[in-house]
């Protein structure tokens, strides 16, 4: 990042560049008129450079628009276990961990994706990369899982982010289909959540959780149930261990995302293009959330500058459960009976 004085009609000779303006000055001739600090503002409109008597100065401060806010060393010495950490939103979580200096293990059910993804973060970022193939549903796996990461050093970060979801009406759901999500969701954050806070307390360590909790979680949203009663319940531990063991040094926080697409889970969630163009329309922004803004929460989150911040779901959904309630809520009277048969999770 960079910091100088500018013109204003020489900001837009810049387009690969965005500006935090620090500083507007307004002269006149010679003559400093007035002075005033701002911040995040666009480049002063050109057209104001344009008067012969008027001139503005900026101090500005440029950065890439694919970049960070964050300064480069934000998360160093900190190693961060994600799970689902190989794919979607883990990954983009993951890689912006490892530019901000922190170590990362990620954990998955698919061995050969763990390590296409490690590879593809290791070059990406320069950083270190463990894994570990883990069904976080299985307690005696996550116990394992937990022992070898911890063997070359413990565990500073855990982020909850394994997940299973589908649409579906309610009454055509198998007990299996409840047991999978709850397992994944619920019983795999608990699970880790166990593994690591009984080593953290036994070593007195502090230590940050942050699970990833959905816009529902507090209300319920009808076609998602199993995952409505998943997310609730990781919310209440979210919230209930951040009493508990907040006294002793470990955080609990959480994030609810509304609509950001991935593959694999967006895909499911909504199958058919109508009903992506129908989710934009009812965001008051009018799109969809974007890898980059949940990374650079969680890394907020996750940093010791969010050391005040404890028990907590942060929404980002663009201000969606504002405009009404759950963004399932409408399904009911939208889909078609073939839609709802082309939608039915398939028997494993």
């Amino acid at each position: 990042m960079t910091s100088r004085w500018w013109l204003c009609d020489k900001l837009d000779d810049q387009p690969e560049l965005t500006y935090q303006c620090t500083l507007v000055v307004l002269f006149l001739g010679s003559k400093r008129l007035w002075g005033l600090q701002v911040c995040d503002l666009p480049p002063i409109p050109p057209a104001l450079a344009d008067k012969a008597a008027c001139r503005v100065g900026c101090f500005v401060t440029s950065r890439k628009k694919d970049g960070t806010v964050f300064q480069a060393n934000l998360l160093a010495g900190k190693k961060i276990l994600i799970t689902g950490g190989a794919t979607g939103l883990g990954k983009s979580m993951g890689k912006r961990f490892l530019e901000l200096g922190a170590s990362l293990c990620i954990c998955g059910r698919r061995e050969e994706v763990l390590a296409e993804a490690a590879d593809e973060l290791r070059k990406a970022t320069g950083g270190k990369v463990t894994t570990f193939p883990c069904d976080v549903r299985k307690n005696e796996l996550v116990e394992a899982m937990i022992e070898k990461f911890w063997q070359d050093g413990p565990i500073d970060v855990l982020v909850n982010n394994a997940a299973g979801n589908f649409l579906c009406r309610t009454e055509e759901l198998s007990i299996g289909a409840f047991e999978a999500v709850i397992g994944i969701v619920l019983m795999g954050t608990l699970h880790t959540t166990m593994a690591c806070g009984k080593r953290w307390l036994k070593e007195g360590r502090k230590a940050t959780v942050l699970n990833i909790t959905t816009t529902y979680a507090e209300k319920g949203s009808p076609y998602v149930v199993p995952s409505s009663v998943a997310k609730a319940g990781v919310l209440n531990m979210t919230r209930s261990l951040a009493v508990e063991w907040g006294k002793r040094g470990i955080r609990f926080n959480a994030i609810a995302p509304g609509p950001v697409p991935t593959e694999g889970a967006f895909s499911r969630l909504m199958p058919v293009k109508s009903l992506e163009d129908m989710a934009k329309k009812r965001n008051p922004l009018k799109r969809f959330g974007t890898h980059a803004e949940l990374a650079d929460l969680a890394a907020f989150l996750v940093s010791d500058y969010s050391g005040y911040i404890n028990g907590e779901q942060i929404v980002m959904d663009g201000g969606e459960q504002l405009q009404g309630s759950s963004e399932f809520n409408h399904l009911g009277d939208l889909l078609t009976e073939e839609q709802w048969q082309a939608m039915k999770p398939k028997k494993k």
